[in-house]
């Protein structure tokens, strides 16, 4: 009987122009939580893909419990007993719970052929209790939340008796309670047997679950380590290749005029009476709990909502934009929190997408100028360091961090002076945030005047000149550079909200 209940030797597996796995090694013990780090790009997606037999390895041998296997497709790697959860969950929204789990392995009668219908609910049932879930497996998928269409995933595996179960990166779009959550079921399985690959970026999810960890780079195998024999810099070499001395890379930049004014802004049901300033060269964060009016706030300005009452004053002006076209014409930009679906269209070229806000620039008389098109898109993914074979290349093949940097470019090709960023390093790797926070620094030292929106302490703590802090959605502290700490931010987090007018 082999120790390992899944074992890859020089996984090797390669696309036209791309080494997307390069000699790689895995082990998985029987009830092990294992995580799998690297940076985005690294071999992550392709890697789940040779084990659930979407794709069949180049060279190198993989053994399950000490048996060579080749899948030639998914549907055998599940009769294997190997099952992989998504972050973006794949379902059907308009089919019932059960029907989610049992999508194309159904209980039938084997004369009739019938569909059993009331073995299978209690079947999903008997799944979702053993899980702690507490809705109805009768409920409609459409009708539940990220966190619990997620565990239907897991009952999904479950169902088809799955061994190992893969999960990548499920804690990205999930609360700090549904994360916790998570992370009790997934103790529950291992305490079973079940053998978990728990691929995140977040260094929280390790340390909170997994007892070995394993490093790919660029396609390589770096190492494998126990948790508790790595520290927290080591990781970062690791997967990035160097140090990282200094993540928040803060220039000190020239604060300027007064760009943005915002006095008593207001939209019933979702924030009331915020007001604050903006000066050129300026970082303001904006942070508070999931659920403060954050977004609204910053989709307010940028024209995607109307608001009830108050005032937007853009140098000295008032200002009213009735959608974001207008907003961008008037000067300013809006990095959305989800990049895939509002920042890109994913189905175009990197270069098209960044320079989308500005093709009127490139065209004459209606004929647009691809040869400049294409110039000021290369030039300007050259100089945000999106790493691409080609401007040609669907955004869609980046990964995270590079599709955030296209982005970025996007926003820069426009005639702007303010840049509201709404949680801009969400679900890219260490690496990735240090590239990017260089480019949000370097936007301040430019004279733009910068709106940073994060959940993330040191991100606020480490980039931003000044931090309104909401709750419920008003404005519940206004914090100056020197004030900026875990401390402060909290404390502002936590005082009650009617008590918070009028703060600057």
């Amino acid at each position: 009987m082999s120790e390992y209940v899944l074992e890859l030797k020089g996984i090797t597996k390669t696309f036209p122009g791309v080494k997307a796995l390069d000699d790689v090694y895995f082990k998985l013990r029987p009830g092990e939580i294992h995580a799998l780090m690297g940076e985005n790009g690294a071999g992550k997606s392709t890697f789940i893909k040779v084990i659930t037999g979407v794709h069949a390895p180049d060279g190198g041998e993989m053994y399950l419990n000490g048996q060579r296997v080749s899948f030639k497709n998914p549907t055998e790697a599940k009769k294997a007993g190997i099952a992989a959860i998504y972050q973006h969950v794949t379902c059907y929204p308009d089919l019932s719970v059960t029907e989610n789990i049992f999508m194309g392995h159904e209980k039938v009668a084997k004369m009739s052929k019938r569909i059993l219908w009331n073995e299978m609910h209690e079947e999903a049932q008997r799944l979702l209790t053993e899980l702690g879930a507490s809705f109805s497996p009768r409920t409609e998928m459409g009708a539940l939340s990220v966190a619990e269409q997620q565990i239907v995933e897991i009952a999904k595996a479950l169902s088809t008796d799955a061994k190992i179960i893969i999960m990548d990166e499920p804690t990205a779009a999930l609360t700090k309670n549904e994360s916790e959550e998570l992370y009790r079921i997934a103790e529950r399985l291992r305490d079973k047997g079940t053998s978990i690959i728990f691929i995140s970026h977040r260094f929280e999810d390790m340390y909170r679950l997994a007892s070995m960890v394993t490093v790919f780079r660029d396609s390589k195998y770096i190492g494998t380590w126990k948790v508790d024999e790595i520290t927290n810099p080591e990781l970062i070499v690791a997967m990035v290749g160097r140090e990282i001395t200094q993540l928040f890379p803060k220039k000190e930049a020239q604060i300027g005029e007064e760009l943005l004014s915002i006095e008593g802004l207001g939209k019933t049901g979702y924030f009331a009476d915020i007001s604050f300033r903006l000066r050129r060269g300026e970082i303001l964060g904006l942070t508070g709990l999931v659920g403060s009016g954050r977004t609204e706030v910053c989709e307010a300005i940028f024209g995607v909502h109307r608001y009830d009452r108050g005032t937007v004053r853009y140098k000295g002006k008032e200002l009213h934009v009735r959608n974001p076209l207008e907003a961008m014409k008037q000067g300013i930009g809006y990095l959305p929190e989800d990049r895939q679906k509002q920042g890109l269209v994913l189905q175009w070229s990197i270069g098209r997408n960044i320079t989308l806000p500005s093709l009127e620039k490139y065209a004459k008389r209606g004929i647009l100028n691809s040869q400049q098109e294409a110039q000021s898109a290369k030039s300007l993914a050259e100089r945000l360091g999106v790493k691409a074979g080609s401007i040609f290349d669907l955004v869609s093949s980046l990964s995270g961090g590079n599709q955030q940097k296209v982005v970025f470019a996007k926003l820069l090709t426009a005639d702007l002076d303010i840049i509201i960023l709404d949680e801009p390093t969400k679900g890219v790797d260490v690496g990735a945030k240090s590239a990017i926070y260089d480019i949000i620094s370097e936007l301040a030292c430019n004279g733009y005047g910068v709106i940073l929106v994060s959940s993330e302490m040191p991100e606020i703590i480490g980039m931003c000149d000044r931090v309104a802090v909401m709750k419920e959605g008003r404005i519940t502290g206004m914090l100056g550079r020197s004030e900026i700490t875990q401390e402060a931010i909290l404390q502002a987090a936590m005082v009650d909200s009617s008590d918070a007018v009028g703060i600057r």
